[in-house]
């Protein structure tokens, strides 16, 4: 009897199993198209804020291609950069970085590069920096980020004041601010070493990067 019974207990806990699975298997096809058009709504958000509807014509997340360079991007993984145009003219690349260098972990941005070479914007997409000081980088808490826009190699000072370069630093934090200012000069450097394979046609989708670490 005592068998009979752990037997049918056992049946019963596998029945459950599975069932729970089937659940949870359904609820997760049933949302993952509604997952999937949420991320490509805030992608795209994030895009249009560095290059607006009125300077290209193109689907900006149609028109990517992967990169996967630690050297100048400082990328953890493969990642996609998104290319802008109008009427098929180039008009900028969106291109990922990651600052290792940051005072409490990785801050992981994306920076536009017009086509002469200058930043067409910069966000921060996400950091663990410290609230009030070091996440000043973040456009929802000051307008520091915007201080790029229309810089470029030749004619900018890629150090914060403090190190005697032309960015602001944060009082009480200057790593992090430091560290977001070098990674977007390495994004500019990595467009002026790969500009070519950045803007080749759309059947190369995959960027082999060359490195040039200009001043």
């Amino acid at each position: 009897m005592l068998k009979q019974s752990i037997s049918n207990n056992a049946l019963l806990l596998a029945a459950f199993a599975l069932a729970t699975t089937f659940v949870i298997a359904g609820t997760y096809l049933s949302t993952q198209q509604q997952i999937k058009s949420n991320i490509r709504q805030a992608q795209q958000k994030a895009l249009l804020e560095i290059v607006p509807d009125h300077r290209h014509n193109n689907s900006l997340l149609d028109d990517n291609k992967l990169v996967n360079d630690a050297t100048l991007l400082g990328l953890r993984e493969a990642s996609r950069l998104f290319i802008a145009t109008m009427d098929a003219d180039n008009v900028a690349a969106i291109i990922p970085a990651t600052a290792r260098d940051g005072y409490t972990g990785d801050i992981n941005l994306i920076v536009g590069v017009n086509v002469d070479g200058s930043v067409a914007g910069v966000r921060v997409l996400s950091h663990r920096e410290t609230p009030g000081l070091g996440d000043a980088i973040d456009l929802k808490k000051s307008d520091w980020v915007l201080s790029f826009n229309g810089k470029s190699l030749a004619n900018t000072d890629w150090r914060v004041k403090k190190d005697g370069g032309d960015f602001d630093q944060f009082t009480g934090a200057t790593i992090t601010p430091r560290a977001v200012t070098n990674a977007v000069k390495k994004a500019l450097q990595y467009f002026a070493a790969n500009q070519a394979a950045i803007f080749a046609p759309a059947a190369n989708t995959t960027i082999h990067t060359a490195t040039s670490e200009q001043p």
